[in-house]
């Protein structure tokens, strides 16, 4: 997601369809380790194939995944993907690198440094009932940003990368940069928000 630069960084070196249940499938092995070590193509709603896999709902990450090479790999990949100085980003989904499952990586800016951490299987239980409008964007849609109203405050329940699981309130731009990523998960653009408000004041 975006407001300050560029945000929602995603990339895809394939189309990796999560399914396998014990693990990462050979699809999604195979696009976790194309391409090397180095960032992760981005998919985009410009391209019709990346576009029907960005709207898809993505699969559960499944205990044990958070200790194969393959995460590890994908991990290092996405965060190399988000920090990129050609298109740097507040935070990532899988499916944007082409693997649909729910893992996300956001920028804790309310945290000392400032540091990107992973997050499994991420749900909003709680949003507050405050909101306020901001400027998004997204690299799945390039060229293009937009007003989104989202929640000041959000309660998170999350697996870590030992896959225990927590609860955490988060407030401000990061709580917003959670919404955003979470939202890929589900298939959901942040365009989708704008549409919604606009037939709302109809």
């Amino acid at each position: 997601m975006k407001t300050i630069g560029k945000v929602c960084l995603g990339a895809a070196a394939g189309l990796a369809l999560a399914g396998c249940s014990q693990g990462f499938s050979a699809a999604e092995r195979e696009t976790i380790r194309s391409g090397g070590e180095g960032i992760m193509r981005v998919l985009t709603v410009d391209d019709r194939s990346d576009s029907l896999t960005l709207r898809r709902k993505s699969a559960p990450m499944v205990e044990g995944m958070e200790r194969a090479d393959d995460y590890e790999t994908l991990r290092r990949r996405m965060l190399a993907t988000v920090q990129d100085p050609e298109n740097t980003g507040v935070g990532i989904a899988a499916p944007q690198v082409g693997i649909l499952r729910r893992m996300i990586a956001v920028q804790r800016f309310d945290k000392p440094g400032e540091p990107f951490e992973i997050y499994l299987n991420p749900k909003i239980v709680e949003y507050s009932a405050e909101t306020a409008p901001g400027r998004e964007g997204c690299l799945s849609i390039p060229d293009r940003s937009g007003e989104v109203k989202r929640a000041q405050r959000i309660t998170l329940r999350y697996r870590d990368e030992q896959f225990a699981e927590r609860l955490e309130r988060i407030s401000g731009f990061t709580a917003v940069i959670f919404q955003h990523e979470i939202d890929h998960l589900d298939g959901i653009l942040y365009t989708d928000r704008m549409e919604r408000e606009l037939r709302q004041e109809e």
